[in-house]
């Protein structure tokens, strides 16, 4: 299902993330931080009134950077408006209208994206003040609230919902779909072009969510499987450095849409932190990944390859469980293998391990007894069960859940990977006290 997005803008220190912060759905995708990530956690889950939602947090309009303030807004404004199904544009009520607040306005008026105007920071429930100098930004009616105090947020998370779009995108369970993603110019398309090449029954071509992106729908060995190729980057206004995070929006568009991620590297340039990035947002959506290694004839001599293969592996260390596939999509070299390696993580995607077997598991590592302990409190693990699939959720019992830290629950879904495979597949642990 694909999730609205909401983009939150404005000058730095008007309260965006602290918006954010009490509207965000508490869960240990956006709390935990994965090793080898610099995780800026640009993209937080919330729900309000039983409607699921995407914030992203474009930061603080750098307005004494090096660069001229008007580019900076141009490209900050332009990046978030570009891709969101609603923009909120944040300004503060102690500092009153700047003309920053004008200049990132003038942008937003000449978007067809729906702005909620909103003045942060009335903490005090009797504010009657200068409202109406926000009038001047042609932005309608400003709505008051104080993200520190909750003051107003209900009010203004309903009108959120009144603009976001009415119908949400329902995919096709019967259908595998398959997201390919990663930075600019690493060859998604070329690969998706070259596996369309060849003997295919090609059902059909929509038009997908993500702006600009075609879905295929093919027809192999008797199941249908959905495409959805990362929309490419358009060539407007001066966009630099912000063109990663701008591919970041559009691959979190994407992976909402999927099961399943191709995560394509480019082999002759080894991992970079925007490869890191995209993996986990991949594993934080709960898609199945397979690492493409894209343009392997560019990878040099055997030395060179071992050391890209090592870095591959340290880097991407947090998704280890992944295959990876050396690929060239110009000669289509290790194409082939790909849809055999997309049916194994399917099979293992949608795998349900039964509750006896689960809990012969559990015995084991009772048996361990490695548990934490902390101030002569001890965890004592009861049972476990599958919750769900596609992606696998595993939910243990025990007596304590606050001494479940992050190294107990990876120890748990190593055992669990240990057992019963799950490749290609995030497994998410859910720590529970029996009733």
């Amino acid at each position: 299902m694909t999730l609205p997005l909401i983009a939150v803008v404005g000058r730095a220190n008007v309260g965006k993330s602290t918006f954010i912060n009490r509207v965000a759905v508490k869960s240990e995708t956006i709390v935990d931080k994965t090793p080898g990530v610099t995780r800026d956690r640009k993209y937080v889950d919330a729900e309000w009134a039983g409607k699921n939602f995407v914030l992203v947090d474009t930061g603080g309009l750098d307005l004494m950077g090096e660069k001229p303030f008007a580019q900076a807004v141009s490209e900050q404004a332009f990046i978030a408006v570009e891709e969101a199904d609603l923009v909120i544009f944040m300004v503060d009520a102690k500092t009153g209208l700047l003309p920053d607040d004008e200049d990132i306005a003038k942008i937003l008026r000449t978007s067809k994206t729906p702005v909620l105007l909103t003045i942060n920071k009335v903490d005090n429930p009797s504010w009657d003040g200068d409202r109406y100098q926000f009038y001047k930004l042609g932005l309608g009616e400003p709505l008051a609230i104080s993200s520190l105090h909750g003051l107003g947020v209900g009010d203004f998370l309903d009108a959120i919902l009144e603009h976001l779009p009415a119908g949400i995108e329902q995919i096709d369970e019967e259908i595998l779909s398959i997201a390919i993603v990663g930075r600019p110019n690493v060859g998604k398309s070329s690969i998706l072009n070259k596996l369309l090449g060849e003997e295919r029954v090609i059902v059909s071509e929509t038009p997908g969510t993500t702006r600009d992106s075609i879905d295929t729908i093919i027809s192999l060995d008797n199941q249908t499987l959905r495409l959805i190729d990362t929309a490419g980057l358009r060539k407007r206004g001066r966009i630099t450095e912000n063109v990663e995070y701008y591919s970041l929006v559009r691959a979190l568009r994407t992976l909402d849409r999927a099961e399943i991620a191709l995560l394509v590297v480019d082999a002759s340039e080894g991992v970079t932190e925007q490869d890191q990035r995209i993996a986990d947002l991949a594993e934080s959506r709960g898609c199945g990944i397979i690492v493409l290694l894209n343009k392997w004839d560019l990878a040099g001599d055997a030395t060179r390859q071992e050391k890209l293969l090592s870095d591959l592996a340290y880097k991407l260390r947090f998704i280890s469980y992944s295959p990876v596939l050396k690929v060239t999509a110009l000669t289509g070299k290790g194409l082939s293998r790909i849809f055999k390696a997309v049916e194994l993580v399917s099979n293992e995607y949608h795998k349900r391990v039964p509750t006896p077997t689960l809990n012969k598991l559990v015995v084991e590592i009772k048996d361990e007894g490695f548990v934490p302990v902390k101030k002569n409190k001890k965890l004592s693990l009861l049972y476990a069960t599958q919750a769900k699939v596609a992606p696998p959720v595993f939910v243990f019992f025990v007596n304590l859940p606050e001494l479940a830290n992050t190294n107990y629950r990876r120890y748990l879904k190593g055992k669990i990977r240990e057992s019963f495979g799950f490749q290609g597949c995030p497994i998410f642990i859910r720590i529970k006290k029996r009733v």
